[in-house]
């Protein structure tokens, strides 16, 4: 069956009295809700989406999201222009599974993808055909679509974008490329080097896209694959601001770092950013010259946190270690260089919505956001009603962003099997004040931060000896493995 274009009114878990349901039967009403629809009548004006996605972007490397550092003008209009979400996260801190999570609304280890995915030892891996995902239901419902940039689900002809709702794609569909004369597809299909700076080249795409499709509704999906290393070379004008910087880093006086290393990359990742912002800007230009300003939803957000030096590390949830020299080697299957973990600067991103007429500019929502909610959301910010019954994982969060409701739940599962650079088995959960990362391949390594008084998470109270924090550790533990019993986990053997 095909979506229908409507506008939604959902019933969704935001309206039930959460606290008498018990976590692990949440899920199981969020599915069986997710697909509770009534239809209103056709809307007049279905809105544009653009949907701005980086890659490794550290939680708040917007300068609007509270890291001066960074110049970001043209991003910080979404942020002041709409809804900033100060708590929005991802449920695996890497690159395929995080958008295995946006595109389609479940934990990507349901799909056996549980790492970013090697496209030279993994050239069979990648999302399955049968896939339902956001965009093919923006398709269905009389949808332009596009995706410009990167892909990394799959480098197969039967992973390719428009085999999952994109009409058009010019981009990558592997991890990674250089960040200027890329060697990518063009929407003709073809595989070769393209000449410019990538950022640059798929924003090209984007703005050809929205000119050729302002008189009917579109969906646009622009990629970036900045700020992923490497950072450099970029455009003169995104490079002069930092280039002889001596630029402040989270904590100078961390055991060993190697604050010097921290500084270079630091100066180049600035730059980096700032050529995204550069790109956002013409993109928000265009809209504006166009008059689409005011029927386009614009949202921008990353698949996942980043490490800047916090904790002695760089990269996200397979960190490396970034000092002069390693600690001795614990676990096995850990190399002395790595740093597997859930933490928050890994997990959480810069998130902001721009939609105009309904969220007020200067809107603020601290409700714990994921990933798994893109989907839902999304439709119902388009007025999308799927034809037929969804298993989604997330949740619309249109209710608490038009303000009908502030009833949410604030508490997000965890989980990431690293299988490159390290072999970990990565099980957790986030609530308001508690975090627990249980490595089920590791026996003893446990983490537990109380996130109201330890936000950086330095102190494991996962091996303290007071009653208080051994009560919390065996109720996060229950969560833990309700949560891998109700989505069906494969290592549920495993747990302890």
């Amino acid at each position: 069956m095909t979506a229908e274009r409507v506008t939604i009114n959902a019933i969704t878990k935001c309206e039930l009295n959460e606290s008498s349901v018990p976590m692990n039967l949440k899920l199981v009403l969020s599915l069986l809700l997710s697909c509770v629809i009534v239809a209103s009548p056709l809307a007049a004006s279905q809105p544009n989406v653009v949907f701005i996605y980086t890659d490794d972007q550290a939680p708040f490397a917007v300068n609007a999201a509270g890291d001066h550092r960074f110049i970001t003008p043209n991003i910080d209009k979404i942020f002041h222009g709409g809804a900033h979400l100060t708590n929005s996260f991802v449920t695996t801190p890497v690159c395929s599974p995080s958008r295995v999570g946006l595109i389609s609304s479940r934990y990507a280890f349901e799909f056996a993808i549980t790492d970013w995915i090697n496209p030279g030892a993994e050239k069979q891996l990648g999302l399955p055909a049968d896939t339902v995902t956001f965009p093919q239901l923006f398709q269905s419902a009389g949808y332009q679509t596009a995706l410009f940039g990167k892909w990394h689900l799959g480098i197969q002809d039967r992973h390719h974008p428009t085999k999952f709702g994109y009409q058009q794609f010019a981009g990558i569909r592997s991890g990674g490329c250089p960040p200027k004369d890329p060697v990518m597809e063009t929407l003709a299909g073809e595989t070769k080097k393209v000449f410019g700076f990538t950022c640059d080249i798929f924003t090209d795409h984007a703005l050809e896209f929205i000119e050729s499709n302002m008189s009917k509704p579109f969906l646009l999906s622009l990629h970036f694959r900045a700020p992923h290393s490497a950072w450099l070379p970029v455009r003169p004008e995104d490079w002069e601001p930092f280039k002889d910087l001596d630029p402040e880093i989270p904590n100078p006086d961390f055991p060993d770092l190697n604050v010097e290393l921290v500084k270079k990359r630091t100066r180049e990742y600035l730059a980096a950013v700032k050529s995204v912002d550069r790109n956002v800007g013409r993109v928000l230009d265009l809209l504006d010259t166009l008059k689409l300003t005011s029927n386009t939803i614009v949202v921008f957000t990353s698949d996942h946190g980043y490490n800047l030096g916090e904790h002695g590390t760089w990269f996200k949830g397979n960190a490396k270690r970034i000092l002069k020299t390693n600690p001795p080697k614990q676990w096995d299957d850990i190399p002395a260089d790595r740093r597997p973990n859930l933490w928050d600067t890994s997990l959480r991103v810069p998130t902001a919505i721009r939609w105009p007429g309904t969220i007020k500019p200067g809107t603020v929502h601290d409700q714990t956001f994921s990933n798994l909610d893109w989907f839902p959301t999304l439709l119902a910010m388009a007025g999308i009603k799927p034809g037929r019954k969804l298993e989604l994982r997330g949740e619309d969060f249109t209710p608490v962003l038009t303000g009908k409701t502030r009833s949410w739940d604030p508490d997000i599962y965890l989980q990431y099997s690293m299988k490159h650079g390290a072999t970990t088995h990565m099980r957790g959960v986030r609530t308001p004040q508690w975090k627990l990362m249980i490595d089920l391949q590791h026996t003893g390594r446990v983490e537990m931060f109380d996130l109201k008084h330890d936000p950086h998470e330095r102190v494991n109270l996962a091996i303290s000896d007071l009653a208080i924090h051994k009560e919390q550790l065996k109720r996060l533990t229950g969560m833990v493995k309700n949560h891998m019993q109700s989505t069906g986990d494969p290592l549920l053997e495993m747990f302890p």
